[in-house]
């Protein structure tokens, strides 16, 4: 029996936004794991609904791009004992970013995509996304799209690595939660997460495959910087993997939510999850490990009905309507949960289900509007806001 030590299951969340234009609802700038992004001088570019044409936007002041890179671009909690102390650290930072965005006459909005602004507006943006675009070209200039992070402490890098080994198999069920991306340039595209199309056209995203250890993981990273694949292992972007940096396991599945209590129930389901594993582990027992290619096949199932769907159990090789698996998974890590002090916000997870996820929400605004695409930006927006 391999003996762990036990983690610290601490947790940090980083949010990326997107910044809007109140008079055309359009997107002005985003901040997002690869740095902060505006419009360029030119202008941004918005697609007119109405004429079929695009319009110039004129972008904010130098000064408000500068600003955020330098105060708020780091739009992440501190490491937080529990879910109660991430969710004061969150609502700092985003009180802090709504005032500074309305500062400069803009608002706030937390969604994977925007619904209706195109891709091909000219960018600037810092040295890290210059050099994502250099690299990855039309790929990267066309990823509008936001995520959350969730990083939990798992000090014991082997232990990360088998941790991460088994809990692939519940990112797809994650994802039937956190998502918010229905729409893109002006359409539905019939998906629950189209930010999930966009990353992982990237290279090196998605669901990553098993490894034995973290010796075995650290031998594929630098193989990747040997052969000049990668400048260092933060290029890695997979859907779940261990940090390059901090001595924690980072989930990557989620698209950006609008309400806070999705965001930090979400966020609590990810700690309780990684802490059964642990469990299980320290009683000598183990989650089984499926290919890459079966949980891909649950992943595409979430990125197309969220939790409208069913998903595979490879257990009994049969689908199953999401909401059974979710309420089983709650079950599962419910012996956790009060050690984790987070029951409250888990309890959460009970309303998105009955409500639905963001992308449902979005949809339903969609239809009434008679596919209006600025009611759902002024929906995201009025939600992102309503949450502080």
């Amino acid at each position: 029996m391999i003996h762990y030590k036990q983690p610290s299951f601490n947790i940090s969340i980083e949010e990326e936004y997107q910044f809007i234009d109140p008079d055309s609802r359009a997107l002005i700038g985003f901040a997002t794991a690869q740095g902060l992004a505006m419009a360029s001088h030119a202008g941004a570019m918005q697609s007119n609904q109405s004429t079929g044409r695009d319009q110039m936007l004129t972008r904010p002041d130098l000064d408000f791009a500068q600003r955020i890179s330098a105060e708020s671009f780091a739009v992440g909690t501190p490491v937080c004992k529990d879910v109660k102390e991430a969710r004061r650290a969150l609502l700092r930072i985003r009180h802090t970013l709504l005032e500074l965005v309305a500062s400069h006459g803009l608002k706030l909005m937390a969604a994977g995509t925007h619904p209706f602004s195109h891709w091909e507006w000219a960018q600037e943006g810092t040295p890290r996304y210059r050099a994502l675009i250099e690299d990855t070209q039309i790929i990267a200039r066309r990823l509008l799209a936001c995520g959350m992070h969730v990083h939990i402490g798992v000090e014991d890098r082997d232990l990360a690595i088998d941790v991460m080994n088994a809990m692939r198999y519940l990112l797809p069920h994650i994802l039937c939660l956190a998502n918010s991306s229905p729409f893109w340039r002006g359409r539905d595209t019939g998906l629950a997460s189209y930010r999930s199309v966009l990353l992982d056209a990237l290279p090196r995203t998605g669901i990553p495959n098993a490894f034995r250890s973290y010796n075995d993981y650290q031998s594929y990273v630098d193989t990747l910087i040997r052969t000049n694949s990668i400048p260092g292992p933060g290029s890695i972007w997979w859907d779940i993997l261990p940090h390059h940096r901090f001595p924690t396991l980072e989930i990557r599945v989620c698209d950006a939510l609008p309400d806070i209590n999705d965001a930090l129930a979400i966020a609590a389901l990810i700690q309780a999850v990684v802490a059964w594993m642990v469990d299980l582990r320290h009683r000598n027992m183990s989650f089984r490990l499926y290919d890459r290619t079966l949980i891909a096949e649950n992943k595409w199932r979430a990125v197309r009905y969220g939790l409208q769907g069913k998903l595979l159990d490879f257990g009994i090789e049969q689908e199953v309507p999401i909401g059974d698996l979710l309420q089983e998974l709650l079950e599962r890590v419910d012996p956790v949960v009060d050690r984790l002090n987070s029951r409250a916000e888990l309890a959460h997870i009970d309303t998105i289900l009955e409500r639905g996820a963001s992308s449902d929400q979005q949809r339903r605004i969609w239809q009434d509007s008679g596919a209006d695409g600025k009611a759902v930006v002024d929906f995201l927006i009025a939600q992102t806001e309503q949450s502080i």
